[in-house]
């Protein structure tokens, strides 16, 4: 019987360069930076110490991109945790979603950009036990109205409703322009990278000291666009999914558990927990 442990952790942060039409990946840089910042230590039976991060450089091209998913898929583990974060575009049938990278045009952004469907293939295959894509990105006009008619199972629309990998995150609207100065941008205030770190930095008050991603997102949602997620702004949520094994640390249940203990009581707290035996409770 094969032992596995730990987590393996891609994190890109898309730059789609200086063309004004993909300014919805502005910030995406900073979204990626919180998250590979955050998520190492937050994995309950893993830790800093069992997580294996790769950041990519914003300005890196698909292939870059591609090949660290698919290096950390292919490495045995427990799970793999892949970010996505800045501006998705459409191809120009509407059926294929492709991330914008570094000096892209109107012309051939989906012909250089990381395909969506290149990064669900290689988590499938993975080596890992469970896989978990987050998604923190804006699309165009014409990639949202893609989107909205779903086009049966050659739309766009269908990659995220019937998604081969469990899907965690939003999607929002950008225009470009004026107008698009008021949008939800990745990595920006109101976005799904923000509002997951400031949860997870916070914790659940009253929670068990694991919580899954399903039991964080009531909390994340109400930080997204401003605590008004599904209003105006027409973002597209992707709730995590239920089930998996997937634990997240709750500090604020580690908070609440030390609050009545001396210094060297907490000191000695915190050397146990070190020390602990790092299997879920649910394995």
């Amino acid at each position: 019987m094969r032992v596995v442990s730990g987590v393996d952790l891609v994190v890109i942060g898309a730059d789609g360069g200086p063309d004004r039409g993909f300014g919805g990946s502005a910030h995406a840089a900073d979204g990626a930076r919180l998250l590979a910042d955050i998520l190492p230590g937050m994995c309950f039976d893993a830790g800093s110490g069992g997580c294996r991060v790769a950041v990519v450089e914003p300005g890196a091209d698909a292939n870059t991109m591609l090949t660290a998913v698919r290096e950390a898929a292919g490495r045995p583990g427990r799970w793999l945790l892949v970010c996505l974060v800045g501006q998705l575009v459409a191809d120009p049938r509407g059926r294929r979603l492709a991330l914008v990278t570094g000096g892209s045009t109107a012309d051939n952004a989906y012909r250089r950009g990381l395909a969506w469907d290149w990064v669900v293939s290689a988590m499938v295959h993975g080596d890992q036990e469970e896989a978990l894509l987050l998604v923190d990105a804006v699309v165009d006009r014409d990639t949202w109205a893609a989107l909205e008619r779903g086009g049966g199972e050659d739309g766009v629309g269908e990659l995220l409703s019937y998604s081969r990998v469990p899907l965690w995150g939003r999607i929002g609207r950008y225009t470009p322009g004026r107008r698009g100065r008021d949008a939800v941008l990745p990595g920006g205030e109101g976005s799904f990278s923000r509002a997951l770190t400031t949860v997870l930095g916070q914790g659940l008050p009253g929670a068990p000291a694991a919580v899954a991603p399903l039991d964080l997102q009531p909390a994340v949602a109400g930080l997204l666009d401003g605590g008004d997620p599904a209003g105006a702004t027409g973002a597209r949520l992707l709730g995590p999914p239920q089930g998996g094994r997937l634990l997240m640390r709750n500090r604020a249940a580690v908070r609440g558990a030390l609050a009545g203990l001396s210094l060297s009581e907490e000191l000695l707290a915190l050397l146990w927990r070190e020390s602990a035996p790092t299997d879920p409770p649910s394995a």
